[in-house]
């Protein structure tokens, strides 16, 4: 709990934003048509930056092992590559996600208006990719030193910042224009600023400075950065399948309907409220158990994961109580449209009995992860979400026209299948001996 509640603060701060950036803009006129922009905006921007924000997890892990083995100038030489990687990679697709936003986003989006709207969203999000992905690694050290509160401060400023601006953007006070969608990606990015600004203030701080030495002997090292990247990719695979992959479920809904899919998009929302939190447990899980194993404390490693696992699964269970009996309640924090909420109500209780077996699932797949084990759990989320979530939910949704109540209810058959290929593998204990 020490290690996991700074970052499931975090996570949920983030929850909170993407909640209230929702909201605002689910209060602007023709609602429909900029919720359903914000769903495939967000999802969009989260499938090109989670290919790249991975680059936290190979960070983490590899930091979290050099740790538990004492080596704590090694543990500062990753932290100098995996920056220089994220500066190089933030650059270059900063500038093609701003070029080509339009380009991208007509391939799912059924409405020009739609698209439009969330192009501008992409473009703006584009510019603060460099800012972000440098973030990135850094929470990747702080998180692997278990220094997570480093992220909570970080995410506490940044969202602020966010929402002050989301407020000023998107309605056009101040003197400012008004933006729309584009002012909610436009106050991410100057978020994301800050945020990195907070993270380059403390690496200043003598207590890491002179532990670490990261700016002492700031070198290029392709060795660390070849081990990033070889930890990074199958994660950053798993991430974009993932977004991707709710990204086509989104554009699915839409061949039922605007509404259906502007429903959607408030569903996955609300979703944030178990999801993010359940995240937090993961990173923690990463740490203790990439600790745990530089230690070569194998059976400690195991039970942070199993105890982790616990955990999430009680929160789960409480939110999944919360979207079963207050659906109403939930749903008009995020939108005020009675015919998005009247087709949204039965698919978040859907959702709220789903949700409750994923949190072990990402518990236990990030405690996988922090073992060397990235390939297998990329193999999990391509066979469940693939080839079990998405065609389940075209088929039963729209072939066989049971509308968006039908589509979801792949929901329940991926989360089951994804938490029981997991925890399959961790109870077998090969894991355990995988170098990295």
């Amino acid at each position: 709990m020490r290690v996991a509640t700074p970052a499931i603060a975090g996570m949920s701060t983030q929850m909170i934003v993407s909640i209230i950036e929702t909201a605002l803009v689910g209060r602007l006129g023709s609602s429909e048509i900029a919720l359903a922009a914000m769903g495939l905006g967000v999802l969009a921007t989260w499938t090109f930056t989670s290919f790249f924000s991975s680059l936290a997890t190979g960070t983490h892990i590899l930091v979290a092992r050099r740790y538990g083995e004492g080596k704590y100038t090694d543990a500062g030489f990753i932290l100098n590559n995996s920056l220089i990687i994220s500066l190089a990679i933030g650059i270059l697709f900063g500038v093609l996600g701003y070029v080509f936003a339009l380009e991208f986003i007509n391939l799912f989006a059924a409405d020009s208006e739609v698209a439009f709207a969330a192009a501008e969203y992409i473009r703006y999000r584009s510019l603060g990719l460099p800012f972000f992905l440098l973030t990135v690694s850094y929470r990747g050290f702080f998180y692997g030193i278990g220094h997570t509160k480093m992220f909570l401060f970080s995410a506490l400023i940044a969202y602020f910042v966010n929402l002050v601006l989301d407020y000023i953007l998107i309605y056009g006070k101040m003197g400012f224009p008004m933006m729309g969608v584009g002012g909610a990606g436009l106050a991410a990015s100057i978020g994301m600023l800050v945020s990195l600004a907070f993270f380059v203030v403390v690496t200043f701080l003598s207590h890491y400075r002179k532990k670490y030495r990261y700016y002492q002997f700031f070198r290029v090292s392709w060795h660390y950065m070849a081990r990033i990247v070889r930890i990074s990719l199958p994660v950053s695979f798993q991430n974009i399948l993932i977004l991707f992959g709710f990204l086509m479920f989104v554009a699915i809904t839409g061949l039922i309907g605007r509404v259906e899919q502007a429903a959607t998009q408030v569903v996955i929302t609300a979703l944030f409220l178990s999801f993010m939190p359940c995240f937090g447990f993961g990173i923690a899980a990463q740490t203790l158990v990439g600790n745990s194993l530089g230690n070569n404390q194998r059976t400690v490693a195991q039970h942070y994961g199993t105890e982790t696992a616990k955990l999430a699964t009680l929160f789960t269970i409480v939110v999944g109580l919360l979207f079963l009996l207050l659906p109403e309640a939930v749903l008009r924090v995020i939108t005020n449209n009675e015919t998005v909420i009247e087709t949204a109500r039965p698919v978040l209780q859907l959702a709220g009995v789903a949700q409750i077996a994923y949190g072990s699932g990402i518990v236990i797949a990030h405690a996988l992860q922090a073992a060397g084990a990235t390939l297998y759990v990329m193999y999990v989320e391509i066979l469940t979400h693939w080839i079990v979530f998405l065609p389940f939910s075209y088929v039963v949704g729209v072939t066989f026209g049971y509308g968006i109540f039908g589509a979801w209810m792949a929901l329940p058959v991926y989360v089951v299948s994804y938490s029981f290929l997991t925890w399959s593998k961790f109870l077998s204990g090969s894991w355990k001996t995988i170098k990295i």
